[in-house]
């Protein structure tokens, strides 16, 4: 289920309606103004959005008439003030579900919310199709970072510098830009120079005259003329040859370029997206890329994170895949098991979103059942995986967990070496099964305070993970977990944590 979102200048009122809907076990959204939900919807849809009226910029009911045009279907719930009740009717006669009237019952609130939710489960289900399929796929908060820089950008011509590993999507964020810019009707021309023979690429991206070289014998248009009044996207240009990076920047600098064998200057309105997953900054220390030319590509640097960093996204990524292939063969759409998605999820995966997609065609094509197991992916993932790496997606230690005397790990009592034996006897219980038999190995070994340790683990445990998953941003860590900014610094002092940042 998608989550809910809550729009509101107010971060009381924000907070209040996130924690009571977190005890309903139901996941939010939020954001501070209605531009930023907006964008956000060019690339996603809430289950149900809960808006304000009065905002900064934008206001609820600009907001109400951007969702109707879209999703008629998304129930919004229209946030408002006494004073502000004529503008409330009116927002409900053009489609809002309901409002909610300040000061409003927080649990009445709530049960409003749940019965926006329950209509729009009906609706989705009854029309769930592929229009709302979003051209990037991601709800981690790394691609939201992502999302809302393509928001930002979307009226700006200026040239932008996206990096990333292979495999990220540099061209489907390239294609976003374009498709979001004044220039959405105009060509998008893709080229990988990285694909292209040195002798030929100056051809290919600047086009040819009749006789210009052999083998040229008619007047061709490179793809700077075919991108005309649209957007060039040029991947992997950190291998563009050095000699070919003068021309470029000549083109970037004043907008002209010369045919191969040319006399004539053409003029190129061109908006230039460029890609690389290299380090271009030590490839101009190392002298294979032109500084000038880096710091033209460079105006606006758009980072794509890689699958490591946004482990929550491959559920939704594979499930996407999934149906996708499925479609593509005509066949009914494969399941992943709880087991094999949580498998799924703590791959490393270094060919990243590409990768992913890759081995769900394999799985559509490959895979048995229709409920796909871990035994079921290919050998090379599952090798040296099978001593309990279905185990709730908890990867075992090569030991028992216990602890001696010196705080190292050991076997708890009675218990042979070797994960086996925890496995089976944790199984059941998950993790709280492997808690108890720890703390059990610690009581039984006379170990004192075992609240005080087995708390300090568990906490810096969360904490960890937390500012693993907000990249070390400690507020972004605090409000994640449910606990204040005050908490978290001192926890983080006293657990000895690294790598936490404010900002």
């Amino acid at each position: 289920m998608k989550p809910i979102w809550i729009v509101d200048d107010d971060a009381s009122i924000r907070w209040v309606l996130e924690k009571a809907l977190a005890r309903e076990n139901l996941a939010t959204k939020s954001f501070s103004n209605a531009r930023d939900a907006m964008s956000a919807l060019e690339f996603e849809t809430p289950q149900v959005l809960v808006s304000d009226i009065r905002m900064p910029g934008e206001s609820g009911l600009d907001l109400l008439q951007t969702v109707k045009a879209k999703y008629p279907g998304l129930p919004v719930i229209i946030i408002t003030a006494f004073s502000d009740l004529d503008s409330a009717v009116a927002a409900f006669q053009g489609g809002a579900f309901e409002y909610l009237a300040k000061p409003f019952d927080i649990d009445k609130a709530v049960e409003l919310i749940r019965r926006a939710l329950e209509e729009s489960l009906r609706e989705t289900s009854v029309e769930a199709g592929p229009t709302d399929t979003p051209e990037i796929l991601g709800q981690a908060p790394a691609m939201q970072e992502v999302f809302r820089a393509i928001g930002r950008l979307s009226q700006s011509n200026v040239t932008v510098l996206i990096t990333g590993e292979s495999g990220t999507g540099k061209e489907l964020v390239a294609r976003a830009l374009h498709k979001h810019s004044p220039r959405a009707q105009q060509p998008f021309i893709a080229l990988n120079t990285a694909a292209i023979p040195k002798d030929l690429l100056e051809s290919e991206l600047f086009g040819h005259e009749r006789g210009a070289f052999t083998g040229a014998q008619t007047t061709r248009r490179g793809r700077f003329e075919q991108a005309e009044n649209g957007t060039l996207f040029l991947d992997e240009i950190g291998d563009m040859p050095f000699d070919l990076q003068t021309r470029l920047l000549r083109v970037l600098s004043d907008g002209h370029f010369y045919r191969v064998g040319g006399h004539q200057p053409m003029k190129a309105n061109v908006r230039v997206i460029t890609a690389t997953h290299q380090n271009l900054e030590q490839r101009v220390k190392d002298g294979l890329f032109r500084e000038d030319l880096y710091h033209r590509l460079n105006v606006i640097r758009l980072r794509l994170p890689s699958l490591r960093e946004r482990r929550e996204d491959i559920p939704i990524l594979v499930r996407h895949f999934l149906v996708q292939s499925a479609k593509q063969l005509g066949v009914e759409t494969k399941r992943m098991s709880d087991g094999a998605m949580q498998f799924l999820s703590g791959l490393e995966l270094p060919g990243n979103v590409r990768q992913l997609e890759n081995l769900c065609n394999w799985i559509t094509v490959m895979a048995p059942g229709q409920t796909v197991e871990v035994k079921d992916l290919p050998f090379e993932l599952t090798q040296g995986h099978e001593g309990g790496a279905d185990l709730h997606g908890l990867t075992l230690p090569s030991e028992p967990v216990g602890l001696n005397g010196g705080g190292h790990m050991a076997p708890p009592l009675g218990m042979p070496a070797g994960g086996a034996s925890l496995a089976a006897m944790g199984a059941a219980g998950g993790w709280i099964g492997l808690l108890e038999l720890q703390a059990a190995a610690m009581l039984s070994a006379g170990q004192s305070e075992v609240m005080d340790v087995l708390g300090r683990q568990f906490e810096s445990a969360l904490i960890k993970t937390a500012l693993k998953h907000t990249h070390g941003r400690k507020n972004d860590a605090a409000v994640r977990l449910g606990i204040g900014r005050n908490t978290i610094t001192r926890k983080i002092a006293e657990l000895g944590i690294d790598g936490a940042k404010d900002e």
